[in-house]
């Protein structure tokens, strides 16, 4: 008895090939390195002083009363006609960038966890195996940990930082997010139809029977679970929240700044727009009276006309949430574009000023703009890995289709899980098959209790909230334009 089969050997080729082949063919380093990106070299001393009219100057030090001597720092005229030089970005000088190395493994795994993914989905439509592992699910939910562990280190640099400007964003947001949940909880299925109301009677009802099997009958009331859940639901979400904040923050600006960069394209902004605006749609997805009760069924005089029924709707909303998710990365280019554009723009603003400034400190300000590209990218590519490999597990685990098969029934065989049937094993088969025949029944025990009907819940939760937590980011960056022109 197999309890993975062939999944596990292709999962352990998959993982040889991402560890051989990343070295040399990396997804992530040809999405930076590709030659469709610029950045902007810092101009050297020499082309300073020469802008400046300046010659270079002796040695000349300023000696303080503790005895410590230093150069002193060259200062030039702010508003000298300085231009950038432009150059497709490198694998070497990708090098140099912060948190590339997160960067390029997460990027990388995401597309060798999206093959296996794509493997388990034909595997399972065209042999109807329900007894073997999925192992695309684990790498899923390996994608979904490592994608806001990264988000998490970078969130973290926030609180080290010795201003505090970003740590306060952050944790503004979290409470404001952890708000949002609680009100979003109390919503009733008859608006937000996410499910969870019955995935949790269900998954409460199966515990229930689980620890009675195991001879177990203490059990929290219904009312005590369902408040630990709902809590835990609310801390999960100020947490995402608070990780998303400044990803959301980055997706605003940074679409303000393509708007410009392709005004004389309006195809371009077109997308623009379409892709600012995707999270806003997901979110509209989950809401029954403006998306279900809207498309399934049409007023036709007195009477309503069926348009399409709950199955094909559920099918419907899966492949909307992918085409945005494509859609995002089709827009990734101009986004990254946008954001390097801004040490030319800040040198266009400073030749707007008047006074001096440190050849240094030029220097400093063009190249920290290239040097934080990939925290950039991952505040780009982040949340729309979390929404893409949710939407997949909710397609998975919930048991629904993608309407090339029909949608396969949510009930399972009832599985024996009391320890007098892991113990009857017979006595001639070997120590494999025993092994073998404990865990398929310890599968078939979790199958029996976290239900596709629990599963649909929580990760049609889950994937309406990540698409809220951008959403929030962008009314945030809304509120900061608001402020900054009313003065404060």
């Amino acid at each position: 008895m197999g309890i993975i089969g062939v999944q596990l050997v292709v999962s352990l080729l998959m993982a040889s090939l991402m560890q051989k082949l990343v070295p040399h063919y990396s997804i992530g380093r040809w999405l930076l390195c590709n030659g469709s990106l610029l950045r902007f070299r810092h101009p050297s001393d020499e082309e300073l002083r020469t802008l400046a009219g300046k010659q270079k100057p002796k040695q000349r030090r300023d000696r303080r009363q503790n005895g410590v001597t230093e150069s002193k720092p060259e200062t030039v005229p702010k508003d000298i006609k300085l231009s950038l030089e432009s150059t497709p970005i490198k694998p070497l000088d990708a090098l140099v960038l912060r948190y590339y190395l997160d960067y390029q493994w997460l990027v990388d795994f995401v597309m060798y966890a999206t093959l296996v993914y794509m493997f388990t989905e034909v595997y399972y439509s065209l042999l109807s195996i329900q007894s073997e592992v999925n192992v695309g699910v684990l790498w899923c939910l390996l994608t979904l940990v490592f994608g806001i562990k990264v988000l998490v280190s970078m969130m973290t640099h926030y609180f080290k930082t010795e201003e505090g400007a970003e740590r306060s964003v952050c944790l503004i947001f979290a409470f404001l997010f952890l708000l949002i949940a609680m009100l979003v909880l109390v919503v009733r299925e008859e608006y937000l139809e996410f499910g969870l109301e019955p995935g949790f009677a269900n998954l409460y009802e199966n515990l229930r029977v689980f620890f009675r099997q195991l001879g177990l009958d203490n059990i929290w009331p219904y009312s005590v679970a369902r408040l630990i859940f709902k809590l835990s639901l609310v801390g999960l979400s100020s947490f995402i929240g608070a990780c998303l904040t400044f990803p959301g923050l980055r997706l605003a600006q940074t679409h303000l700044d393509a708007l410009k960069m392709t005004e004389d394209k309006p195809l371009t902004q077109f997308l623009l727009y379409a892709n600012f605006l995707s999270p806003v749609i997901i979110l509209l997805l989950w809401v029954k009276p403006i998306s279900r009760d809207f498309v399934i069924s049409a007023p036709y005089g007195s009477e309503k006309v069926e348009l399409m029924s709950d199955s094909t709707y559920n099918t419907a909303r899966l492949w909307v949430v992918l085409g945005l998710c494509a859609l995002r990365l089709l827009m990734t280019r101009y986004h990254l574009q946008a954001y390097l554009n801004l040490a030319e723009k800040w040198v266009e603003q400073m030749g707007k000023e008047a006074g001096s400034i440190t050849m240094i400190e030029i220097q400093r300000k063009v190249s920290r703009v290239f040097c934080y590209l990939c925290v950039v990218t991952v505040q780009y590519l982040g949340p729309v890995i979390l929404i893409f490999h949710s939407t997949l597990l909710l397609k998975v685990l919930g048991e629904y289709s993608w309407g090339l098969f029909p949608e396969p029934p949510m009930a399972l065989p009832a599985v024996d899980v009391s320890p007098r049937s892991l113990e009857d094993a017979p006595e001639e088969e070997g120590d494999y098959r025993i092994a073998a025949s404990q865990i398929m029944a310890a599968l078939g025990a979790l199958r029996n209790v976290f239900t596709p009907l629990f599963y649909r819940g929580l990760f049609s939760f889950l994937t309406w909230w990540l698409a809220a937590c951008q959403v929030g980011g962008l009314g945030g960056l809304r509120c900061e334009v608001y402020l900054s022109r009313r003065g404060y």
